[in-house]
């Protein structure tokens, strides 16, 4: 049988971290920036956590 193919969209938004955690980064920084507060950018910046409602979709994704 076939070896799984990670999803290549996936491994690009998704870092794993050492103790298994999904981080992702914040959505809304792209554009539009100029209308959006300082407070709202520096709210925006940085990563987070994967919701869990999403955690198990996201690792059958990467393969794991």
């Amino acid at each position: 049988m076939p070896k799984n193919k990670s999803h290549s969209g996936m491994k690009k938004r998704v870092k794993v971290t050492g103790s298994g955690k999904l981080l992702r980064q914040k959505a809304g920084m792209r554009h539009l920036l100029e209308h959006k507060s300082s407070k709202k950018t520096r709210s925006l910046s940085g990563t987070t956590e994967v919701a869990p409602a999403d955690v198990r979709r996201i690792r059958k994704m990467l393969g794991g």
